[in-house]
């Protein structure tokens, strides 16, 4: 398992980022016409709200 360690500045910096990248996931989800480019880019949906969530975890610690 590949491990990453950071400061609680940069873990809620990343977490920001990801946050404000979703609605335009979200988007791109929606006006993608091809079924597997979707279920790809709701696989990566899936990932980032799990990051987005172990982020929030490690912040609160």
């Amino acid at each position: 398992m590949a491990q990453i360690e950071m400061t609680p500045q940069e873990a809620e910096m990343l977490r920001e980022i990801l946050v404000r990248y979703l609605p335009e996931l979200r988007r791109e989800i929606v006006d993608t016409d091809k079924k597997e480019f979707r279920r790809y880019l709701q696989g990566m949906e899936v990932f980032m709200n799990d990051l987005i969530k172990r982020l929030q975890q490690k912040i609160a610690a």
